[in-house]
């Protein structure tokens, strides 16, 4: 779309949908407030969002080149219209799952959701396999009556979406504010310093805790400096082996033949600069260590 072909408009409208906690950017003729209901038009057809700041004067730049457009204010009757489309959503989930079990596919039903104007109903479903679900779309479009997408998300897309309490005792992050995903890799649990118990380590949905990379910065400023695990050392005139430290409770475990230690980072290092406060106001040390 070239710049003269380009639609111009009065407002920049961020909107956030159900099932997402990312904003995305509408250009719009109406001037909507937060928490406005408004029908949108989409990439998957027309839907209701809820408008998560107030509208801006529009600016091409934090808008992409295909921006859709805000259709209007949410009237009651596209509201009661949603309501009554996720009772048809439940029926049309019902209706796909028994033509699943039927043509005897590996996938994972999740959730069914039917565009504003019912052009449209979309699957999002979860399989381990390619599914070839060619015959699946010709017995959906026979008895539901309207287009079909089959959207195939991943095991975090999943706990996203289904939700549940985490090991931490609150609310999955995923789904309480998280809008995407970053990689977590492995290195960050031994950055830490853990035990690699990869089922403590997995969160609901399989994959390695999203914690890991959310603290991951602040154990590498923490470990900055200090002596690999397994180092050779003297303390108080006696050879030990680092064998693990706690950096939480600024505490090294010091081993021998003969002996086991647990001795205090200010103890085993008095000769260290002193704490630098890290992004977060947690304390974080800098130490000359004596590597011998």
């Amino acid at each position: 779309m070239t710049e003269h072909e380009r639609t111009e408009y009065p407002y920049l409208i961020y909107i956030q949908f159900e099932e997402s906690r990312k904003a995305y950017s509408f250009g719009s003729f109406v001037k909507a407030d937060t928490g406005d209901q408004v029908v949108v038009e989409t990439v998957r057809g027309q839907e209701i969002g809820t408008v998560c700041m107030p509208a801006m004067p529009f600016d091409s730049r934090k808008a992409k080149d295909d921006c859709k457009p805000v259709l209007r204010i949410a009237t009651p009757e596209d509201l009661a219209r949603r309501e009554e489309n996720r009772i048809r959503a439940k029926d049309a989930m019902a209706v796909c799952t028994q033509c699943i079990r039927r043509l005897g596919l590996d996938m994972h039903l999740i959730s069914s959701e039917y565009t504003l104007d019912c052009a449209k109903i979309i699957f999002t479903y979860v399989s381990d396999e390619r599914v070839d679900f060619r015959q699946l779309l010709k017995d959906l479009a026979h008895q539901l009556h309207c287009r079909i997408e089959l959207r195939q998300v991943g095991p975090r897309n999943k706990a996203k979406m289904v939700g549940g309490i985490g090991s931490c005792g609150m609310e999955c992050c995923c789904s309480r504010f998280m809008s995407e995903f970053d990689t977590v890799s492995i290195n960050m649990a031994k950055n830490q310093l853990l035990a690699l118990n990869i089922s403590k380590l997995s969160g609901q949905c399989g994959k390695l805790k999203c914690c890991l990379r959310f603290e991951n910065d602040l154990y590498t400023r923490m470990r900055r400096n200090l002596p690999r695990i397994n180092s050779q050392l003297v303390f108080e005139g006696t050879r030990y082996r680092l064998s693990s430290m706690n950096l939480l409770q600024q505490q090294a475990k010091l081993e021998n033949r003969e002996e086991v230690k647990f001795v205090d980072f200010d103890t085993l290092w008095p000769d260290r600069e002193e704490r630098e406060p890290g992004a977060d106001g947690a304390a974080v040390m800098y130490t000359n260590v004596c590597r011998k």
